[in-house]
């Protein structure tokens, strides 16, 4: 069954919004969107591309449609098939759109992934998630070591022993028979750190795909007539959403831009493009609002989004302030995406999350699971069911069952992180329950960090917390214990610094590093790092006017 584009928004406060789920008993986003925008309007623009050295491109939803089922043959043809795992590591290219939307097409589950992962990484993944495709570049390609699980070896450009994407799309038929996908199947897989172990995999079904699209017609409050620009790497959750599933699901037009971060370029991208809708990480309104421009050069911008991490409420004031045009923000995780957002067309109360979107129902629970009522600061939950919740992670049943709790026969979501609703229903973020290190729109585990370090001969013990950073909200500290034949010094911190990039992706190195005599520690031997992190933020907190 064919499944209808979102069409356009209601004018009317979500919260207010009469809304109920009505997901179609199939859901294929290749074919129920993108050839159904490709039968409806033809030459309507999907895709603008442009790198920072001044070549662009441009996409109609009927040429994305031609150039997906193209590449859905290619997987085929090497052997992929329905429920299969395709590793897609590509920078900001189209190719990235492509590959994504063929695997749905195909059925295949894409995993996308940051170009900065190690081989050590990759390898993790390859082995986590049984993968037997990868696309990637020439650059990435040497990372992908264990490649005799791999039926599909896919390249932009040319290597030895690999598939070129280019050529083999030229040779590749133009109409394709897409699967008939289930709700419950499973559609594309994000990798997204933990506070203790190795990455979870996270599994999201076909009816997430369908799901999000809630977040584009209630918080972008997208239409076929907007230009939207997110700037996440293409390995996040954030990037699915705002970039891929989200905004084609409405007709709207994607600005995709590659390169490295220029504040005085995105403002020039915004104003040469005709953006419309404009999604950043926190982390770059801080910069922009350094620079200087005025709200004419910003015309065709009617709203600037963000999420991930908090903006600044002085950034908020003078993102406004300069750019004459507001930043909303909103709420999520990858294991839901948006569940909570504020709305341009309502009060927005400085501070708050704002209200739980249409087909989202939050609680604030106690230790026990039990809701609390107003203006108690608890656990955030989801009430479930809930179509935008992921199946679970990849093969951890275990870890799967302990984010539910239930309470008088309501089964709940439990997301990590605490909270507080006041009497008017907007919700105030109020920290979080693990240890992830939120660093400029990227999510660290500790682990992952600690595994690195304790790789150097020189450190014993350590413990890894975020930092408070005026920049990038938080940045890796760790705490180390040294050997005793290893001395501190500032040598010694930029060799650490160094064995981690190595070690793992370079984002992921701490930034600061303190040696210290011992590490606070449970009766049991479990490292307290909350108790670091709280003496961190103490340390960096602002007295008093």
């Amino acid at each position: 069954m064919q499944q209808q584009p979102a069409g356009q928004p209601s004018q009317t406060n979500p919260a207010d919004t009469d809304f109920a789920w009505n997901l179609p008993p199939t859901f294929n986003f290749g074919r129920d969107v993108v050839d159904l925008w490709a039968k409806r309007q033809p030459n309507h623009l999907a895709l603008i591309w442009c790198n920072t050295e001044g070549d662009q491109a441009s996409f109609t939803y009927a040429q994305m449609a031609r150039l997906t089922n193209q590449f859905a043959h290619v997987l085929a043809q090497a052997g992929i098939v329905k429920g299969d795992r395709v590793m897609v590591m590509l920078p900001r290219v189209p190719h990235w759109q492509i590959a994504m939307v063929a695997c749905t097409k195909l059925g295949a589950v894409p995993i996308p992934c940051i170009e900065m992962l190690t081989a050590k990484d990759v390898a993790y993944r390859l082995a986590h998630s049984g993968a037997v495709g990868v696309v990637t570049t020439e650059t990435s390609a040497p990372k992908f070591l264990q490649t005799d699980q791999l039926k599909a070896r896919i390249v932009l450009g040319a290597l030895p022993g690999w598939l070129s994407f280019d050529q083999a799309m030229g040779e590749a038929p133009t109409t394709f028979a897409c699967a008939d996908t289930a709700l419950e199947d499973p559609a594309v897989l994000y990798y997204t750190s933990g506070s203790t172990g190795l990455p979870k995999g996270v599994t999201h079904a076909s009816r997430a795909l369908y799901a999000w699209r809630i977040s584009s017609l209630f918080w972008h409050r997208l239409t076929v007539d907007d230009v939207i620009w997110c700037t996440a790497d293409t390995g996040w959750s954030k990037a699915g959403t705002s970039i891929l599933f989200s905004p084609w699901s409405c007709g709207s037009t994607v600005l995709f831009c590659d390169g490295r971060f220029d504040p005085r370029e995105r403002l020039a991208f915004i104003e040469r493009f005709g953006v419309t809708v404009f999604c950043a990480a926190a982390t770059e309104f801080r910069h922009l609002v350094n620079e200087p421009f005025t709200p004419g050069a910003l015309a065709s911008l009617r709203m600037a989004i963000s999420a991930g991490e908090s903006v600044n409420p002085e950034v908020l004031k003078q993102w406004e302030a300069k750019s004459g045009v507001p930043l909303v923000e909103a709420f999520g995780q990858t294991e839901t995406l948006m569940t909570v957002a504020n709305d341009l067309h309502a009060l927005i109360k400085p501070g708050s999350m704002g209200k739980p979107l249409p087909g989202c129902q939050v609680a604030i629970l106690d230790e026990h699971g039990k809701p609390l009522p107003d203006e108690h600061k608890g656990q955030l939950a989801l009430v479930l069911p809930n179509p935008q919740l992921m199946l679970g992670y990849w093969n951890d049943p275990e870890r799967t069952a302990q984010t539910r709790v239930s309470h008088e026969g309501v089964t709940y979501f439990l997301m990590g992180d605490m909270a507080r609703r006041d009497a008017d229903g907007y919700i105030f973020y109020e920290g979080r329950t693990d240890d992830i290190i939120s660093s400029a729109g990227y999510r660290i585990g500790p682990m992952e960090v600690e595994n690195a370090l304790i790789e150097h001969p020189a450190v014993v013990e350590c413990a890894v917390v975020g930092s408070p950073d005026p920049v990038r909200g938080e940045v890796v500290k760790a705490f180390v214990v040294l050997h005793p034949d290893y001395p501190p010094s500032l040598a010694l911190v930029e060799a650490l610094q160094a064995h981690v990039k190595v070690s793992t992706a370079p984002y992921k190195y701490p930034r600061k590093i303190s040696f210290v005599e011992d590490l606070p520690k449970t009766v049991t031997g479990k490292l307290l790092r909350r108790q670091l992190r709280d003496a961190e933020f103490a340390a960096h907190a602002q007295p008093p006017d």
